[in-house]
This record gives structure tokens, sequence and C-alpha cells, in this order.
């Protein structure tokens, strides 16, 4: 799913807009027992507990693509015939009225998920009659082609507040409060089935995690049963462990400056263009990238192999995964130099009688602890 369709899920996830009448759920304790399960109706509520219900599933659908918001695959052999993919369309199908298959799910998300202390499971079931876009964009309200029936689940933690003092109008003191459990914003969720080109995917979903370094591969596995992708930070690290022993002696500042570069350029280039699909870097547009740095064929022809391995046979990365376009960083055991990511071409590497320097340009302005120094002429002639 890419950025526009998230959006416009998450735009009909709200009270007014939405189909869902009941939302279901369970609270779970510590000990991973069921304390109490839930069919609430939306109409019943309050406008303002609604109100609230329905922003956190619309946080399921929130953060960045390809971090928080990970697309899930299954094969076609998964949609003919497997229990995760039916399990997640008797859920949708029934309106998640079906107590048995219900509960079922509620035991898979249980033993799966790894979260400390209580936590409650909130689901609920939705149709979106989509409406007709006009090839000039415009939107048809009372066209519609395609309606989406889709399930947002959310799992969200519970955390006991401190007993604190509290003012009471009516007796106009400050008495001690009661400790109360707080459901926290979600931790993890998912929409099946995915919406794609504005229709209904089946053969996708949308994962949603909170924290983007642990992606709770045992419930991807109990829920999707499909393999759990590399957590973005472990993305960058992989990425960037394969190009310091791939490349071995060939791996310079001026080759690690040009990948970050490039990289970063297909980003700006990417969002100037309003391009509503997602970028995507494949192998090969490192691979070119490389070439371009003078990097040898057999290196080359390791990253190619080492990368298959790493990431999956020609997997696409977010490259905001793999480099950090906000920060360029130089580091030894004893010295960290920030540098602005637009101007890597200030810092190079130089063997000086036979030293090894790395050299900065520091033409004006320079600061040693918050006080403005003068470079002496004399003092700062290379030998």
């Amino acid at each position: 799913m890419i950025d526009k369709e998230i959006s416009e899920v998450r735009r009909h996830l709200r009270r007014d807009r939405s189909a869902i009448t009941h939302l279901f759920g369970c609270y779970v304790n510590d000990a991973r027992e069921i304390v109490t399960e839930f069919r609430q109706s939306v109409s019943l509520m309050p406008e303002n507990e609604s109100d609230k219900f329905f922003a956190m599933l619309r946080k399921v659908l929130s953060g960045t693509v390809g971090k928080n918001l990970i697309d899930i695959t299954f094969q076609t052999a998964q949609v003919a015939d497997s229990p995760e993919h039916k399990l997640l369309m008797q859920l949708r199908d029934s309106r998640l009225e079906d107590e048995e298959v219900r509960t079922s799910f509620y035991q898979k998300v249980i033993e799966s998920v790894t979260l400390e202390g209580s936590f409650v499971i909130v689901a609920g079931c939705d149709s979106y009659d989509v409406p007709f876009k006009g090839k000039d964009g415009s939107s048809h309200g009372d066209q519609s082609e395609e309606v989406y029936r889709f399930l947002v689940c959310a799992v969200c933690p519970v955390k006991q507040t401190k007993s604190s003092l509290h003012y009471v109008s009516e007796e106009k003191l400050f008495r001690d409060g009661a400790v109360n459990s707080v459901m926290g914003a979600p931790a993890l969720g998912f929409l099946f089935p995915a919406f794609d080109d504005r229709a209904t995917n089946i053969y996708n979903a949308l994962y949603y995690t909170h924290d983007t370094q642990n992606a709770q591969e045992e419930f991807i596995n109990a829920i999707f049963h499909t393999p759990a992708p590399l957590p973005a930070q472990e993305q960058k690290k992989t990425f960037e462990a394969l190009l310091t022993t791939c490349l071995g002696d060939e791996c310079s500042m001026e080759v690690v400056q040009t990948v970050h570069d490039r990289l970063c350029q297909r980003m700006e280039l990417h969002k100037e263009s309003k391009d509503p699909q997602t970028l995507m870097i494949t192998k090969e547009d490192v691979k070119d990238v490389l070439g371009e740095c003078g990097i040898s064929q057999e290196h080359i022809a390791k990253f190619s192999v080492d990368y298959d391995e790493a990431f999956g046979f020609e997997a696409e990365l977010h490259p905001s995964n793999i480099i950090d376009s906000k920060h360029f960083e130089v580091k030894t055991p004893d010295v960290v130099i920030r540098v602005d990511p637009t101007r890597t071409e200030l810092v190079e590497t130089r063997i000086i009688g036979g030293v090894k320097y790395i050299l900065i340009q520091a033409d004006e302005n320079v600061e040693v602890n918050g006080v403005n120094i003068s470079i002496r002429p004399e003092l700062a002639q290379i030998p």
C-alpha cells in the first residue's frame, strides 16, 4: 500500500464516517489470561469514548511506510488454502460476530505477542464504499465501483497509573486517588486485506509496529505465517555490513559518500516529483553506484550474492531504511565528526608522511568548545 491509499482508509476510520457498528476485544493480564471480553456498540458509546477507540484504530495506519508500516504478502497457496489466511477471512466475513473464530484469533495473539504486562486487543470490521475518481483526480462520492470490506486490529499495552492527590470539588479538598488501568497507544496491529490501487487485495495485509527495532516475529508468524522482514534498524546495519565485508579494501570514504549522496538524491527527486508510488531501491541500483565508484567486478559480484542472502532474492528496500538522509558521521575510536549530509565533500581522507588523516575544510566560522578560533597560516601548512 502507498501513502495515499493508507491515508484514504485512515480518513474513513472515524465515528461519523465508519460503518463499524461494534468494537470487539479482550483484556489480557500479565499472566496471559483473558480477564474479560467485550462487544461494545459504537452507537451506544459516549462520543468522546468512541472517538478515542477510533483514534487507536487510526494509529495502526500511521507512521512511515517500510518502517512502522510493513507490507505482508501471502503466497498463492496460502490464499487458496491455509489456516492463517482462512482465519483472517472468517474474521472479516463474519464481521467478528463468530465467537469461536474470535476466540481462536485472541489465543493466537496472546500466545505470540511479546509485550510486558497486560494489554488489550481491539478489533473492528468496516466497509468503505470507495468513491470513483476520474482521470483528473476528481472524486465522485455518488459513484462507486468497489466496496472495500476490511478488518483492523490494534494491540495496546495497559499501564497502571500511580496513586496521586486529586481535587474533589464537593469537598473542596485534595484526596488520594485510586490506581487506574490506562490503555496506551497501539504497540502493534494490522489491516486486512490490503487496499491496493484503491481496491481489495486479499493477497496482502498491512502490518503496524510502533517499535521499529522489534518486528514481533512470533506475532507475524502466528497471524500471517510469513517470514518477518528485518526491522528498519537491522536493515541499515546489514546494509552497512555488506559494504564493509563485500568491498574489502575498496570500501573508501569516497565510496560511502557517493552511495549516501546518490540515494539521498533519489529520495529528493522522488519527493519533488510527488510520485504517489513508494520509492524503493533495488540491488541493481546499488550495483550501478558501486560501478560508478570504480569498484571491481569481483567485489560487486560478492555484494550481489550477499545482498540476496541477507535481504532475500531481488528484494527491494526503502532507502530511508538503509541510510540516514539527515545525518552523515565519520567515527574513529576517539573522535566523532558529524557533517551536513549536503556537504559531505568537505571531508576527505589523506595519507601524509605515512600517517592516515581525516581532513575537513574549515574556511570560516570554526568553533572549539563554543569559542571562535582562528587557524594560523604558519601552523596549517602541510609539509
